[in-house]
């Protein structure tokens, strides 16, 4: 019996950092920082041990939800009983190639996080697919996926992928997360009009750009980059959610049409004021930690933001007032949390 499968995974719930949560087990996620992960401390899949042999795996053909979770499976081969599988999980085990799943064709979800796989391939029966991972492998292409049209969900993160192409017909998808790449252009997403959240923390991307066709996204995470200038969102009206820290941003703009938005996360940049954003009124949480803020008075940007719940100020200039924390919830009275702490009523 599978113990735990993709399908049951809860619903994403982005952290501050703007990762997705779907994609990883908790060790690696405690050990990323900011989207990234130490290269000196691989997950603690082996790739020394020696793959068993497939014939002395048991699989129950009436099983749907399959786990074949770290069980050193060198090859795919042997799983064509598994007619019922609506979602099966091969993470963390040898594999370096896709191959003998096409007689799978009720398969809805694809798990194959942490394996040794350098090509997408072999997929195109798979044609129910709604959700694939196959993060934290040797990819350097983004190939293999016209004709997995269902395809909600795609998760690609930690790779060796250099450029986004090759998702035009993926029309279905809500979202994806390219996440800790070497991808250095935002580009190839017009035809994706579904998608709801992407994810791009950890690359090489120097400009927002090419995001006018996503009309339906709320979610857009692209921390940790070699962003300068807040650009390129004015038809995201949807957005929700919005993740630029660890980037070289020095001024807060770009945002005239992002009314909608309920976080918003710049932390680590260049910034020295708090401008241009008294409009978002939806605002929840704003984290603006590691920048260079020193006047008191910027705060009055955040005074229209009635539901404003966490300010993270913390590492600014600001934070060396004797009074900092007692300046804030003046100035902010619905804050209920300040950096890592909550307000003690």
């Amino acid at each position: 019996m599978a113990s735990r499968s993709v399908g049951e995974l809860q619903e994403m719930e982005v952290d501050r950092r703007g990762e997705s949560e779907e994609s990883g087990d908790d060790e690696t996620r405690r050990r990323s920082i900011n989207g990234d992960v130490d290269p000196n401390q691989p997950p603690n899949t082996s790739k020394e041990e020696s793959p068993v042999d497939m014939d002395t795996i048991t699989l129950d053909p009436e099983e749907e939800d399959v786990d074949l979770v770290h069980c050193r499976i060198g090859k795919i081969e042997g799983l064509e009983v598994l007619q019922k599988a609506k979602t099966l999980s091969l993470r963390q085990n040898l594999i370096k190639k896709i191959e003998n799943l096409d007689s799978l064709c009720s398969l809805r979800e694809l798990d194959l996080y942490d394996n040794q796989i350098r090509k997408l391939e072999n997929l195109h029966h798979l044609t129910e697919l709604e959700q694939l991972d196959v993060s934290f492998n040797l990819l350097r292409k983004v190939e293999g996926l016209e004709q997995l049209t269902r395809v909600k969900k795609l998760f690609l993160l930690h790779n060796k992928i250099s450029s986004i192409a090759n998702l035009e017909q993926l029309t279905e998808l809500e979202m994806l997360e390219l996440g800790s790449n070497r991808i250095r252009v935002i580009e190839n997403l017009d035809t994706l009009s579904s998608l709801q959240s992407l994810f791009l923390g950890t690359n090489k991307i120097t400009t927002l750009q090419n995001l006018d066709g996503l009309h339906n996204l709320t979610v857009l995470s692209i921390q940790s980059n070699r962003i300068t200038k807040i650009e390129g969102l004015q038809s995201l009206s949807n957005l929700r959610e919005l993740y630029l820290s660890h980037n070289g941003i020095e001024v807060i703009e770009g945002l005239e049409n992002n009314k909608k938005l309920t976080t918003l996360d710049i932390a680590a940049n260049r910034v020295k004021k708090i401008e241009n954003i008294s409009h978002l009124t939806d605002l929840q949480e704003f984290w603006m930690n590691d920048n260079q803020i020193e006047n008191w008075s910027d705060l009055d940007e955040l005074k229209n933001a009635k539901s404003l719940e966490t300010v993270y100020l913390e590492r600014n200039p600001l934070q060396k007032d004797p009074q900092y924390r007692r300046k804030i919830m003046l100035a902010l009275p619905s804050v209920r949390q300040i950096d890592a702490t909550f307000i003690r009523f």
